[in-house]
C-alpha cells in the first residue's frame, strides 16, 4: 500500500525524504504539541536536505525540481507521521515570485530562501470581515513617492512569528473604482525584519492542534515600492497561481496523512485479537478502510493531472480544486476509519492518532472550504449561475 509505483519518478525523493522524518518521531511532534511549540529541528533539516527550496531554480541556488517533486516531498513527510504546515507555505508562495516576481526580487530573495538564511512562509491573504471573498479584503496600499502605506487587518497567517518574509495581498484602487471586482488588488513582498514593530503586531491564536497561526494588523505600515510583484491592480492573478499550487500541494499533504492512517489502521487490525480472532477479519473494520483506500487513490491521480498542467505552464484551477476536495476527503475517511478501528486507543496521545486526526481535520476547511470547492466546480466547470 505505501510503496511507490515503479514509474515514481520520484521515488528516490521519497524514500530519502522517510529517511529524515525517522529522526523525528511521534514522541517529537507530541511534545512540540504539548507545548504549542514550533519544530524549529525539523524546518532546520529540510532546509539543509535543500527540500524547502526544492521549486527555487537552480540558478539561484535551488534545486529546480517540478511541483510533483514537491508533492512528493509533502507527501511523504506526512505518510511519515510528521507535519509539514510549520513549512509548505515556501514551497507554494514560490509560484507567485518565480512566475511574476522581478528579475531583481528574485535575484535578492531567492538565493537567500535557498539556502535558509531568509525565510518565506507568511501567506497576508484572508481578512476577518471578507474571508474567503479575497475581492472584498480592505486592508489597503496607498502609494506614496517611492513606496507604500499599509493599513489593515490580516488573519489566520499562519508561521508569522518564523518567517522573515510574508507575501500580502492588498488593494490599491477602492473597490468601487476598479473596473471588475478581481482589479484592484496588489502583491507585496513584506520583509518583516524591517516592519515588525513598526507598523506591523502579530498576534497568535491557539488553536486545537499545534499549528502557530496569527492576526497581524498594519498601521501605517511602510513597503518600498520595488517590492511591488508585477503591476499594480493586477495582484489577483498573481495570487492565484499561488493558489492553484498550495492546493496541489496541500493535497498531496492529505494523500500523506491517509497512508498513514491507513497504514496505522491496518497494523492495529491485524493484530488487536477480540473474540479470538483479529478485529481485521471484520468487515465493520475492513470496509470503511477499503473506501478510504480507494478515494485515496483517486485523489491521488487528480493531483497528477493538475501538477502535470501547472508544470506545462498552464492553470489549473479545476484540478487543483477538485485535487483539493477529494484529498480532504480521503484523509478524513482515513483518518475517522483509523479512530474507530482503535476503538478507545485512538483516543490516547502516545498513538498519535488523535494528534494527526485534529491536524487532518483542518484541510476539511482550509486552506479553502470544501463547500467553495463544489460553488467553484458548479459555476466554473459545469456552467451553472454563480450561488453567491
Amino acid at each position: 500500500m505505501d510503496q511507490p509505483l515503479p514509474t515514481d519518478p520520484h521515488a528516490e525523493i521519497r524514500e530519502e525524504v522517510a529517511k529524515l522524518c525517522a529522526r523525528f518521531p511521534g514522541e517529537y511532534w507530541r511534545k512540540l504539541d504539548q507545548r504549542r511549540e514550533y519544530p524549529t529541528e525539523f524546518v532546520r533539516a529540510l532546509t539543509e536536505a535543500g527540500y524547502l527550496a526544492a521549486l527555487i531554480p537552480e540558478e539561484y541556488g535551488g534545486a529546480g525540481l517540478p511541483l510533483s517533486a514537491a508533492a512528493a516531498i509533502l507527501e511523504t513527510i506526512h505518510a511519515e507521521g510528521c507535519n509539514g504546515a510549520a513549512c509548505h507555505a515556501q514551497m507554494y508562495i514560490m509560484g507567485t515570485i518565480l512566475r511574476h516576481g522581478s528579475p531583481r526580487q528574485k535575484q535578492e530573495y531567492l538565493p537567500k530562501i535557498a539556502t535558509g538564511e531568509l525565510r518565506l512562509q507568511a501567506f497576508g491573504v484572508t481578512e476577518p470581515t471578507s474571508g474567503t471573498d479575497t475581492t472584498s479584503l480592505r486592508t489597503f496600499a496607498k502609494r506614496e513617492g517611492d513606496h507604500y502605506v499599509v493599513n489593515g487587518q490580516k488573519v489566520w497567517t499562519s508561521r508569522a512569528e518564523h518567517s522573515d518574509l510574508m507575501l500580502l495581498l492588498a488593494r490599491t484602487t477602492p473597490r468601487d473604482q476598479a473596473k471588475r471586482r478581481t482589479d484592484g488588488l496588489s502583491t507585496f513582498i513584506v520583509d518583516m525584519r524591517e516592519t515588525l514593530g513598526k507598523g506591523m503586531t502579530i498576534r497568535p491564536i491557539r488553536t486545537m492542534m499545534n499549528h502557530n497561526s496569527t492576526e497581524i494588523f498594519f498601521d501605517n505600515m511602510i513597503v518600498p515600492a520595488g517590492n511591488l510583484i508585477g503591476e499594480e491592480g493586477r495582484g489577483f492573478r498573481y495570487i492565484i497561481d499561488g493558489m492553484n499550487a498550495e492546493r496541489l500541494l496541500i493535497s498531496a499533504e492529505c494523500i500523506g496523512d491517509a497512508r498513514w492512517f491507513l497504514r496505522k489502521a491496518t497494523d492495529y487490525a491485524r493484530d488487536r485479537q477480540v473474540f479470538g480472532r483479529p478485529i481485521g477479519q471484520n468487515q465493520g473494520i475492513q470496509f470503511p478502510l477499503a473506501r478510504a483506500y480507494a478515494q485515496m487513490r483517486a485523489a491521488e491521480l487528480m493531483i497528477r493531472e493538475g501538477c502535470t498542467k501547472f508544470e506545462a505552464g498552464l492553470t489549473p484551477g479545476e484540478e487543483a480544486n477538485m485535487a483539493k476536495l477529494l484529498g480532504a476527503d480521503a484523509a478524513w475517511a482515513a483518518a475517522e476509519a483509523c479512530l474507530q478501528t482503535h476503538g478507545g486507543f485512538g483516543f490516547a496521545e502516545e498513538y498519535d492518532v488523535e494528534r494527526k486526526f485534529r491536524e487532518t481535520r483542518l484541510y476539511q476547511v482550509a486552506p479553502i472550504s470544501t463547500n467553495l470547492i463544489l460553488s467553484y466546480i458548479a459555476e466554473h466547470v459545469l456552467g451553472l449561475p454563480r450561488s453567491y
